[in-house]
């Protein structure tokens, strides 16, 4: 490998602004701090490359390479975007393989092919193969390579944008079809029972992970309830919450016993998880007909807020370990509660008292239950609207939350006698 001596400034110097022209602040589409690879064995055609790149409007650092080993080597430990001017017969590969071997090892590289007077079917084709242009040798004057890989790197990185769009709208497809098993519609018989319920992504691209939560009123009029997290974040750990939330389901329209469904979900968390290590947190709710009472088993999961009125209190039933920490072993209990007229439950994952309000604290239980007390006035939908938003804001300094929020209020609705 061979490293020219004539030492330059990088592209980006080689473009001024001119005066009357763009701000500095607002740089051009052509300012790329990039370095220019020579990818040729004829030391006069490389010669000759050089010379007119330093007669051409560039002004960056040149480095030749006789062959294609010694240019991956190169571009191996190169961090920064390289143009690569190739040569097509090189004494290690001939023809378009070139290009394929620096695509592969390389994919961020833009290429620039050098052809023959005779080749220019072989440019054409090696375009067509990945690369951004090519010029044919004895044809080539300074302005003309100078464009060239301009263009060549400029092409590139929009292709790089290009892709990177591409994945986050692919990104955008999969969270939807995700948070359509995530968060699923309450499954009630009628309006005699309120659910209420919102997710918010944490702030890691919005993505979805393990929360999960459902509703589902049976043909006797008991209401079941189930808010879940699975540890971890990632399309795995999601998918994993819509299975258990799908089991759950189908366990409660099945008439599966309150407990007997958590040992069905700790069952099906341990089959379909991809890590021994990834649990998942889970509190259940059974509410029987007549709305005095509730039913609660935890596993793991954090406590609740009973809400009757304007009084609001932190509730923690009884629980058992969290699902998946050791199957087969889970000692959850069923704990009864009792309902006033108009009373409810909300229920939440711990992403919404675990963001960050300084550099060394967190909202916390006590501060989320102070900052519910504050807005115990309003009904249900505004109450936990306004819980996320005051979680989000106070977390906003300091990166915002950064764990999913799924919060859930539950209530039976007041007869007329009652109101």
């Amino acid at each position: 490998m061979r490293t020219s001596s004539h030492t330059r400034q990088p592209v980006a110097a080689a473009f001024p602004v001119q005066a009357g022209s763009v701000p500095a602040e607002r740089s051009s589409v052509w300012d790329v701090d990039a370095a220019i690879l020579l990818v040729e064995d004829d030391a006069g055609d490389a010669l000759l490359v050089e010379e007119m790149l330093a007669d051409g409007e560039l002004d960056s650092a040149l480095t030749w390479c006789k062959t294609l080993t010694e240019a991956l080597t190169f571009l191996s430990g190169h961090r920064t975007p390289v143009c690569v001017l190739l040569d097509l017969h090189l004494p290690d590969v001939h023809g378009l393989s070139a290009v394929n071997r620096i695509l592969e090892t390389t994919p961020d590289a833009a290429i620039v092919v050098l052809t023959g007077l005779a080749e220019a079917e072989a440019g054409l084709d090696a375009v067509a193969t990945g690369a951004q242009d090519y010029l044919v040798k004895g044809r080539i004057d300074p302005q003309a390579l100078s464009r060239a890989v301009r263009y060549a790197l400029q092409r590139k990185h929009v292709e790089r944008a290009a892709t990177a769009l591409r994945s986050t709208q692919l990104m955008a497809q999969e969270n939807a079809r995700l948070e359509r098993g995530l968060l699923p519609v309450p499954l009630l018989n009628d309006d005699s029972f309120e659910a209420v319920a919102r997710y918010e992504p944490g702030r890691a691209h919005g993505l979805l992970s393990g929360d999960f939560y459902d509703v589902v009123q049976r043909a006797d009029g008991t209401v079941h309830a189930v808010i879940g997290d699975v540890s971890g974040h990632g399309a795995a750990e999601a998918a994993l919450g819509v299975c258990l939330r799908v089991a759950w389901r189908t366990a409660v329209l099945c008439g599966t016993d309150q407990l007997e469904q958590l040992a069905l979900l700790e069952e099906m968390l341990v089959a379909e998880r991809s890590d021994p290590h990834v649990f998942a947190t889970v509190t259940s709710l059974l509410f029987p007909p007549g709305g005095d009472h509730v039913r609660v088993v935890r596993a793991g999961h954090p406590g609740l807020l009973l809400r009757h009125g304007t009084d609001i209190d932190w509730v923690e039933p009884e629980g058992g370990i969290a699902l998946g920490l050791l199957p087969g072993h889970g000692q959850w209990v069923s704990t009864e509660h009792a309902l006033a007229p108009g009373a409810g439950l909300v229920l939440f994952t711990d992403g919404l008292f675990e963001g960050r309000t300084g550099p060394d604290t967190r909202l916390g239980e006590e501060g989320l239950l102070a900052m519910a007390r504050d807005r115990a006035s309003l009904p249900a939908r505004p109450f936990i609207d306004a819980l996320v938003a005051g979680a989000t804001e106070g977390a906003a300094p300091y990166g915002g939350l950064a764990d999913d929020v799924a919060v859930l209020h539950l209530a039976w609705r007041r007869t007329p006698h009652e109101q």
